[in-house]
């Protein structure tokens, strides 16, 4: 195939960014990113922010089900494990400053996740497929149905939830939601480029070489006990992380938030994007949220603001949305990222080849 790029050195076959269209692509989004809130107003800011959190837990089921080649339903558990470890933490630690506390608070919540990821991982040694996504889907459950115990209340909260603490980032409080913004995206983009870096490591390769054939891995010498508890608590710790930051970006949070709705997202924000690719999770992220917001415009344009109307045209989001996820199961399993990536190729061709 006809690719245009000259690749001279192990350097050059190694970049990341190998032509001038993926590096226009990427700058451009970065640059976009940094002067949004330039321009965007409160509801824009407010729906990138839930992109970002969205984001870095999509990545996460992204290293473990895209990479690895492990399903799992139960990662919305992780995202709460992460929520409450912060909001529990930050009330234990009481004796810290306030500046201080969320540099000790967050590493300690995702840590937390990890450990719960490999606790949940461990089946995945013996069955896959199917029964694995049984497995985690009753891990979560089990999960939510803790957090809403009254044994549990002092410091869950319970059914009623919990209020959050406010950030502090040495001294500069994030009371806003523009200025979590920043924290979001910074954090976002830091989670994508580890995570690409990652797979060109060796253990980023030991887990691609299990997501293709496990035996054959093992025969190879690559531990399936190590990687595959590796890649549990890499995803987990992700979803911590946005757990975290979505304690910090809420006032106050919920049992209800972190139910099967959340891990089936996830996981539909995956393979609408694309499996397996880095930029899978952004593409998937967004229109997983903008598609839905999308429609309740158009329906609240099209009702002319009748409420009794909007409820009878509310299941349309559901079944444009479920219609989405049947288009690319079918028509393009490897998600946007795909169509992206031939529209790039087709560009750096250019005028010598098309397709």
């Amino acid at each position: 195939m006809i690719n245009g790029n000259l690749k001279a050195s192990y350097g050059a076959d190694e970049r990341v960014l190998n032509n001038r269209n993926k590096q226009m692509f990427v700058y451009g989004c970065l640059l976009l990113l940094a002067l949004f809130p330039l321009f965007a107003d409160d509801y824009a800011i407010l729906m990138a922010c839930k992109m970002g959190i969205l984001l870095i837990a999509v990545v996460g089921v992204n290293v473990l089900t895209g990479y690895t080649g492990l399903v799992s339903l139960g990662h919305g558990a992780f995202v709460a494990i992460g929520a409450y470890a912060t909001v529990v933490l930050s009330n234990l630690f009481t004796a810290l400053p306030e500046g201080v506390l969320p540099f000790v608070v967050v590493p300690c919540a995702v840590a937390i996740s990890a450990l719960v990821g490999i606790v949940v991982g461990l089946p995945s040694l013996r069955v896959k497929g199917l029964y694995l996504a049984v497995a985690t889907l009753a891990a979560s459950f089990i999960v939510n149905f803790l957090i809403e115990q009254e044994l549990f209340a002092p410091w869950t909260g319970g059914v009623v939830g919990i209020n959050t603490p406010v950030p502090n980032l040495l001294g500069w409080e994030l009371d806003t939601k523009r200025e979590m913004y920043g924290l979001i995206t910074v954090l976002a983009v830091l989670t994508l480029l580890g995570t690409q870096n990652l797979f060109r490591t060796r253990v980023g390769r030991a887990f691609i070489a299990i997501r293709d054939r496990d035996y054959s891995a093992e025969i190879l010498g690559i531990s399936l006990l190590r990687y595959k508890l590796m890649s549990f608590a890499i995803s987990a710790a992700f979803c911590g992380l946005s757990g975290a930051l979505f304690a910090y970006f809420y006032a106050r949070i919920l049992p209800e938030q972190f139910e099967l709705d959340l891990s089936l997202e996830l996981v539909a924000a995956l393979i609408v994007g694309g499996m397996g690719r880095t930029m899978g999770p952004v593409f998937g992220v967004f229109i997983v949220l903008i598609v839905p917001e999308l429609i309740k415009i158009s329906m609240g344009f099209a009702t002319g603001g009748d409420l009794e109307m909007q409820r009878y045209t509310a299941p349309v989001q559901e079944i444009v949305f479920g219609l989405i996820l049947v288009f690319f199961l079918l028509k393009e399993p490897l998600g946007i990222n795909q169509i992206t990536d031939r529209i790039l190729r087709s560009a750096n061709r250019w005028p010598f080849a098309r397709g």
